[in-house]
């Protein structure tokens, strides 16, 4: 298997960088370009210190799915203060490393703050994956080191960063969660995550919810990719999920302005270990694609009950999806999502008669070749206070990845007043004329439902070189209201 070959595979976004310019992961916007290469001239993550490498006696190395140099993921993937999180983890050759942990948050600029460091660990070449019918899982991997969660870390997203003793390196995403109240909920969507997840992107075993490979190493497209995929597993490349950046974006920005905030995955909503009435509104902050019907159903109930809800990206709860425990009995480590094959009904939730804008107040309209303007609509509204944006202004490059617009056919929700705030033309790749609309409703509840209908939401609040001040402002209005800052 040729080096050019393996390159290709690291990325961790083969199948969806060239189509969404938003999917290429969080490395390397969000610091400065000069905070990036150590002193060897090798990338360096946004949140690892380039001394790391330096101490090994060289640069460090971005590990791959072909050599496994080290990988792993965790179980279970989101934990509270006093609970514990088992790492699993493949090194190969088989040599000591280490685990650095970092809080993802605004720390003066950094984008996050390293909070421990695991003793030196003897790490073994783990099984390889096991394959079923595309679904690949490492359920089976001996655990190599248990992190017990002090009572007093922050709650928060967190990335383990695991490097090797001759300095190859990868990444674990993780989250710390309790159910305390706050203004506040923001949730990581680690289901939409892993339905993206190609591991191993190795050119014969790795299979995603659009993808797998064929004998001759070829990718196929989604009718010959897996149904049923395992949390059990690590990230694809580097160790970081395709669009992770979203939430990090949000999460960075939030924390500087000092939103109260708390921390959960989607399978904690599933699971129902959400409380809605514990907050005051509940943050979606990136993609958030796949949903079960026990997520939606807390969220409606959250909505009717009062709290609000913010989408901050397009093409939410597009797709409907079960979980079911792993092999070992573990809860919700099996996601399942037929699409369009095999016996019984579409797994779209629009063609089950509960389409997403009967939630949202808009949805999913299509993919958006490249970046186009956000055209501001009704600005006299108070989302637009302090922008400065007048009726048509355009926000240049916010509509971009995909789309939602409001669909005149399809049933709205319940609504005591409901505004579309932009309405943006763009051509789709078959150059045909669409457009983008961003919603907000105002539920019988009280409640505000708002929708932001595009990928660039989130990037535009904290993402150095796609920062807007108008979309900062309209969302400090927003969440100010929700929270009822004065």
């Amino acid at each position: 298997m040729g080096a050019e070959q393996i390159r290709r595979w690291e990325s961790g976004a083969l199948a969806h960088a060239v189509s969404d310019p938003f999917g290429q992961g969080p490395l390397p916007w969000l610091r400065g370009s000069e905070n990036y290469f150590d002193d060897t001239g090798q990338v360096v993550p946004w949140y690892a210190d380039p001394a790391l490498g330096r101490s090994t006696g060289g640069g460090t190395r971005t590990a791959d799915d072909v050599h496994r140099q080290i990988k792993g993921f965790v179980s279970p993937g989101a934990a509270a203060p006093g609970e514990a999180i088992d790492f699993h983890i493949t090194v190969d050759p088989p040599q000591q490393f280490s685990v650095d942990v970092y809080r993802i948050g605004h720390y003066g600029g950094d984008g996050a703050s390293k909070i421990t460091t695991s003793p030196r660990l003897s790490g073994i070449v783990q099984p390889a994956p096991l394959a079923a019918d595309r679904t690949v899982s490492c359920h089976h991997w001996w655990m190599s080191w248990r992190l017990q969660i002090p009572s007093y870390w922050s709650v928060g997203a967190h990335v383990a960063v695991l490097t090797t003793a001759d300095g190859y390196r990868s990444h674990i995403p993780f989250t710390v969660r309790h159910d305390h109240s706050a203004d506040l909920l923001l949730l990581l969507p680690d289901i939409t995550w892993q339905a993206y997840n190609l591991y191993p992107e190795d050119g014969r075993t790795g299979a995603s919810l659009y993808h797998a490979w064929d004998e001759r190493g070829r990718l196929l497209g989604e009718e010959d990719a897996a149904v049923t995929i395992s949390f059990d597993r690590p990230y694809a490349g580097a160790g970081l999920p395709l669009h992770v950046g979203h939430a990090y974006d949000f999460i960075r920005w939030a924390e500087r302005y000092g939103y109260d905030l708390a921390y959960a995955d989607a399978r904690d909503l599933h699971a129902g270990r959400v409380d809605p009435s514990r907050y005051r509104g509940l943050v979606f902050p990136g993609h958030d694609e796949y949903w079960s019907l026990p997520m939606r159903r807390a969220a409606e109930r959250a909505r009717d009950s009062g709290t609000s809800l913010v989408f901050l990206s397009a093409n939410t709860m597009y797709w409907q999806v079960g979980l079911a425990p792993s092999a070992s009995g573990e809860p919700d480590r099996l996601l399942t999502c037929r699409k369009r094959r095999g016996p019984g009904k579409s797994a779209l939730w629009r063609e089950v008669d509960r389409p997403e804008q009967q939630l949202l107040g808009i949805q999913y309209a299509g993919r958006v070749p490249e970046p186009r303007p956000l055209v501001v609509r009704n600005a006299e509204h108070w989302l637009w206070d302090g922008t400065g944006a007048a009726d048509g202004d355009e926000i240049e490059g916010l509509v971009a990845g995909e789309a939602d617009r409001y669909f005149p056919r399809t049933s709205l929700p319940e609504h005591d007043n409901r505004i579309l705030l932009a309405h943006s033309p763009y051509e789709d790749s078959e150059g045909a004329l669409r457009h983008q609309e961003t919603s907000l409703y105002q539920a019988p509840s009280g409640a505000l439902v708002f929708a932001s209908g595009t990928f660039a939401w989130s990037p535009a609040l904290d993402r150095p070189g796609h920062v807007d001040f108008r979309i900062q402002q309209a969302t400090a209005n927003l969440l100010d209201r929700i929270c009822k800052r004065d």
